[in-house]
């Protein structure tokens, strides 16, 4: 089984809340890949990253990601550099789930994230290193969305409703 639906986008998308409201209303489960990878190592992301370093949480992030991608069903969020696995786009595009990148802005990004220590890849000059992601990133999400999604301001209920109708229209 394969999901129905895989968020992707950059921290402070909203993956995790906007996927969890959209699965509720959908009536199906939602799984979010950081959580899975938590869950599997016993550690947060963060101190994989701190002890283990980003080339072992990228390995796990791969290996979790192949086993959500091919056995879940419903609403699955995958962690922002979850993309940068070739393998992982692979698996994407191959899914025939429906892709949808949840388009941010830096504005709108840095309230919700508040650029923390658990953001291991925000460290130094946060902003700065938040724009250099998305620079990198950007050509992957939009290869890999089957739609995208500007979220902007809007609450998680609008761009839930939103999803919603254009996943049903």
């Amino acid at each position: 089984m394969t999901p129905r639906i895989i968020l992707i986008g950059p921290p402070g998308a909203g993956k995790s809340s906007i996927g969890a409201r959209l699965a509720s209303k959908l009536n199906v489960d939602f799984h979010d890949t950081d959580q899975l990878i938590e869950k599997s190592s016993g550690k947060r992301v963060s101190q994989i990253f701190v002890e283990d370093g980003e080339l072992a949480f990228r390995e796990i992030e791969k290996n979790i990601c192949a086993l959500a991608i091919n056995q879940e069903n419903g609403v699955l969020a995958l962690g922002g550099g979850a993309i940068l696995a070739p393998e992982t786009c692979k698996l994407i595009l191959n899914s025939g789930s429906t892709v949808i990148f949840l388009e941010v802005t830096l504005k709108v990004a840095a309230p919700r994230i508040g650029f923390n220590r658990d953001r291991p890849l925000l460290l130094g000059n946060p902003r700065q290193q938040w724009q250099v992601l998305m620079d990198a990133r950007l050509p992957l999400y939009r290869e890999l969305a089957t739609i995208t999604y500007e979220v902007k301001d809007l609450t998680v209920g609008e761009v839930v409703n939103d999803l919603l109708a254009l996943v049903n229209g």
